[in-house]
């Protein structure tokens, strides 16, 4: 699920998005404190941002050009001040696209899943996943440890692949299997855990211990900060 980062000042209208991108199965959340957005957005590791430019402390610019220093992530500028000065100058800061308020929501919609499927859906998705010095190839379904390959059968990489793309998040059961059943592989509870344990068990043979946590009625998770464990 893509995960959508609204910094928009405007409850009514951030709350507005939000519900929007709800609705089309997008996770998305609001900015809490505006002088702490880079915190934020670090902590969530959205797929696409949503910016408005005038904001309290800091605009919109400056906020992108934050963004750019250590992300690539798409960012689409949402403003009242449509101006070609301002669209001109939202690109040259970074920005992906230019939103005018007032904005129909469908219309927005549309823009934000193109600019999606460009970003992630063809070119940009990460050929290789790490935790821990352990190294997961997505391009060849390989994982790697300290010079070692570890053989993982189908359902143990997408396991893995779908824990290290969400470090730091709860993924439950049942979008595990999910994920499985996309590879054509239907399984049930039962096979889930036998997947899940015998994946344990390959790690922790090579010295990846508490490498995935269990969260009890929840789901699994692989911790950010894990590498103290």
């Amino acid at each position: 699920m893509y995960r959508v980062f609204i910094i928009e000042d405007e409850e009514t209208i951030a709350r507005g998005i939000q519900k929007q991108m709800e609705s089309w199965s997008l996770e998305a959340k609001c900015v809490q404190d505006f002088r702490s957005v880079m915190e934020e957005f670090q902590d969530y590791q959205p797929h696409l941002v949503l910016l408005d430019i005038s904001l309290p402390f800091y605009n919109g610019y400056y906020w992108c050009q934050e963004i750019r220093k250590i992300s690539k992530v798409p960012v689409i500028f949402l403003s009242s001040a449509s101006e070609n000065m301002n669209i001109v100058m939202a690109i040259q800061m970074g920005g992906d696209d230019f939103i005018a308020k007032p904005f129909d929501y469908t219309v927005m919609t549309a823009k934000i899943q193109a600019v999606l499927r460009r970003a992630y859906d063809y070119t940009m998705q990460p050929s290789a996943l790490e935790h821990r010095g352990a190294v997961l190839n997505t391009q060849d379904a390989t994982l790697l440890y300290e010079g070692k390959k570890i053989d993982l059968t189908r359902n143990e990489y997408r396991i893995l692949q779908t824990l290290l793309e969400q470090k730091g998040r709860i993924v439950s059961r049942e979008r595990l299997m999910e994920k499985l059943w996309e590879s054509d592989s239907f399984v049930d509870e039962n096979t889930l855990s036998v997947n899940v344990n015998r994946l344990r068990k390959k790690l922790e043979q090579e010295g990846l211990d508490h490498f995935i946590t269990t969260k009890v009625g929840m789901g699994y998770l692989i911790e950010k900060k894990g590498e103290g464990k």
